[in-house]
């Protein structure tokens, strides 16, 4: 296959938007609007919207999760800790996805994935719950195979693995552990294939580090938030994300060539 990518191929692209949000509380008040940043990136190639509500409400709030998910024509993944409070939440406005992420209210960012191993009590009963209703539940997980395996014990269809180490040994330029790294999301990816899972991920990606991310063919979604708001400074939104989408197809598209 050469050329454009096709339908089989197509790597989905879900753009979270919790930063314009952040943007936004610095200075109270309505603007910037993450649903008008959902719209706008809806407009330039994106499959889908993220945000992430946090206990302390510190980007995205209630009320912008239910206009994201009333106003919106692309599927909303919530991000969120695995609470009682937040699993409520979720079956109230009931989302497309729901992706359970750890939670510490003193991280600046999520700092690692869920350790699913060794939450199985906690975990298992609220994503029968939400499975159940009718949300796609997805485990946000460190590149792990006993992770996955677990994640595919409790009845999760979804992993999203962290890219987060990769990332930063790129951006640090140390060379054999971004290989290192890489590797594992690849060995991952195919684990997740093999137990039936979906397989996304996320976390750090930026135009420099995406390529070989989205070349791994198990892979069927990336969520990037932080890259792309921080781009829209300077470019615009809509020419981030494009900009993403062409460079994720572009490395999709060698699949199969």
């Amino acid at each position: 296959m050469t050329g454009a990518t096709t339908q089989e191929h197509k790597l989905r692209l879900g753009v979270n938007i919790d930063h314009v949000a952040t943007l936004r509380n610095a200075r109270g008040g309505d603007t910037p609007s993450p649903l008008r940043a959902a719209r706008m990136a809806a407009d330039a190639g994106a499959d889908g919207i993220t945000a992430h509500l946090r206990e302390d409400r510190r980007h995205i709030r209630d009320g912008d999760i239910a206009r994201l998910k009333d106003e919106i024509s692309l599927p909303l993944n919530l991000e969120m800790a695995a609470t009682d409070e937040m699993v409520a939440i979720a079956l109230e406005h009931l989302p497309h996805a729901c992706c359970l992420v750890p939670e510490k209210r003193e991280e600046l960012t999520t700092e690692g994935g869920l350790d699913a191993a060794g939450q199985v009590a906690h975990l298992a009963p609220r994503i029968a719950t939400l499975v159940d209703a009718g949300i796609r539940v997805s485990l946000f997980i460190d590149p792990d195979p006993d992770q996955l395996r677990t994640a595919h014990q409790m009845g999760a269809p979804v992993v999203e693995l962290h890219t987060g180490a990769y990332c930063d040994a790129a951006q640090n330029q140390r060379e054999d552990q971004r290989e290192a790294e890489l590797q594992r999301i690849v060995e991952a990816a195919a684990v997740a294939g093999e137990l039936g899972l979906e397989c996304h991920a996320g976390h750090g990606l930026c135009f420099e580090t995406v390529a070989p991310v989205a070349a791994i063919p198990n892979l069927v979604e990336l969520n990037i938030g932080h890259f792309l708001i921080g781009e829209a400074v300077f470019t615009g939104l809509e020419a981030a994300v494009a900009e993403m989408r062409r460079r994720m197809d572009a490395a999709r598209a060698g699949i199969g060539s």
